[in-house]
């Protein structure tokens, strides 16, 4: 059998890696999730408004799903979380017309950016109107646990974060899909949302949640914006 030349061997192989060169470029490897935020924690506030976050005290969104129910309330309260004195954001869900949960949820913004970041909970399981656990209770700087971005004011698609970082109890984190959906719920009308999926690194899954400018969470999941209550201004 004739053996190929060297030339012909040598202009394969250069062939070769341009191709695998180009398929390269045309599928990048998604960048990992990040779980590291340059942040100045002494700037950060508990009170103020991001593009798609609110924490002023009063300010209250109802969703509802068939007939289960989640009411996020930002409450007058504070807490002092990691060096860093966050605002209490309170989450009630029921189901079934039943007391199902009710978390404390520790955000703080950073007003120069409108980036919020979570700093933690606090979790009441109920069944029966009695508390039965406090499954994925974590906060910032106890256990290894590190605070995490739960939503940029300034998000661009295919950004990945952790929005929580709590070893072996809570590694929520999410990648932004789109920044101009337009999404209709009870509520209303929105355009230019924030789509996210969320995923955690401890189980399987993902959640899509949609954000409005000026107003926040629309719709997470099966959850749906039913009613805006302002807080002050």
């Amino acid at each position: 059998m004739k053996r190929p030349s060297l030339v012909r061997t040598v202009g394969l192989a250069i062939l070769i890696a341009a191709s695998a060169a180009l398929l390269a470029a045309e599928s990048p490897q998604k960048a990992d999730f990040r779980t590291i935020f340059s942040v100045d924690k002494a700037k950060l506030s508990n009170t103020g408004r991001g593009a798609y976050c609110i924490l002023e005290p009063g300010y209250r969104l109802h969703f509802q799903s068939g007939k289960d129910t989640l009411i996020v309330s930002v409450l007058e309260e504070t807490k002092l979380v990691d060096g860093v004195t966050t605002r209490v954001v309170e989450e009630r869900e029921t189901e079934g017309g039943q007391l199902a949960e009710v978390s404390r949820n520790y955000f703080a913004i950073d007003n120069t950016t409108g980036d919020v970041y979570y700093f933690g909970e606090d979790v009441d399981e109920y069944k029966n109107g009695k508390v039965t656990g406090h499954e994925g209770a974590w906060l910032s700087g106890v256990h290894g646990a590190t605070f995490g971005l739960i939503v940029p004011g300034a998000p661009r698609a295919g950004d990945r974060y952790y929005q929580e970082s709590a070893p072996k109890v809570a590694m929520d984190r999410a990648e932004v899909v789109a920044i101009n959906e337009e999404i209709k719920v009870p509520a209303g009308t929105f355009k230019n949302c924030l789509h996210t999926k969320e995923s955690s690194a401890l189980e399987g899954g993902s959640e899509d949640k949609y954000y409005a400018p000026g107003v926040g969470l629309i719709k997470d999941a099966e959850f749906v914006l039913v009613k805006i209550e302002k807080g002050k201004s």
